[in-house]
């Protein structure tokens, strides 16, 4: 079992293989506890800063995004042995409420970071070890598989520029940045606390997730 922690300082070493519900601390309350400060720039920010995408840091044989398909979809079916997903049902998307079928080589179905990562290299991560950026982009704790086209029109927003359009799912959707940012010590913006704070007032039995990978890669990872 793992452990929330908040602080730069605090890491995670151990992890289990996904996230996990936990009653010890509300979502809300550990919203309230994230330090605050401005974004840092997004100067020298790129997708290879986190390494090389989908790395199979959970040494499982698969790649990452293979490996949440596998998590997230129903009825799933495999091409040339158990880890690539050639075929399933997101039933329903977290993000839109629809159901989405996934066939593997389109583009109906993304793995989206839920703390994006050029939000996270805006508030912390930029001063990270790589083989914590490497862990945080391919952590299941701050992975979902979701509908590509809602996607995308979230960009790198951040509770405060963006939330699923199924409002049903905010909650849980918000609990989770809470639970990423607090794992790995990232901070919030002002604006990006006071929204989460606001959408976690009206669910306040909602729990933080918990479980995932380690907060530090394999040595064998390598980010530029």
């Amino acid at each position: 079992m793992t452990a929330v922690v908040a602080g730069c300082k605090s890491e995670q070493t151990k992890g289990s293989s996904g996230p996990e519900e936990t009653g010890s601390r509300g979502a809300a309350l550990a919203a309230d506890s994230l330090t605050v400060k401005g974004r840092a720039p997004k100067t020298g920010y790129s997708r290879a800063r986190f390494g090389t995408a989908w790395a199979d840091t959970d040494s499982n044989s698969c790649d990452t995004r293979d490996d949440i398909l596998k998590r997230d979809l129903k009825e799933v079916k495999f091409t040339g042995g158990a880890c690539k997903v050639s075929y399933g049902l997101l039933e329903p998307d977290p993000y839109s409420g629809r159901d989405i079928t996934y066939r593997r080589g389109r583009s109906q179905v993304d793995i989206d970071h839920v703390v994006a990562l050029s939000d996270a290299w805006q508030t912390g991560a930029k001063y990270w070890d790589p083989s914590k950026r490497i862990a945080l982009a391919n952590d299941p704790l701050n992975l979902l598989a979701v509908d590509a086209s809602t996607n995308r029109g979230k960009g790198d927003g951040d509770t405060a520029t963006w939330l699923p359009p199924d409002k049903g799912y905010r909650c849980t959707y918000v609990a989770a940045q809470v639970a990423v940012k607090k794992k790995y010590g990232l901070w919030v913006t002002a604006a990006e606390k006071t929204a989460m704070k606001k959408v976690l007032a009206t669910c306040p039995n909602q729990q933080l997730p918990t479980g995932g990978n380690p907060t530090k890669a394999p040595e064998r990872f390598r980010a530029r």
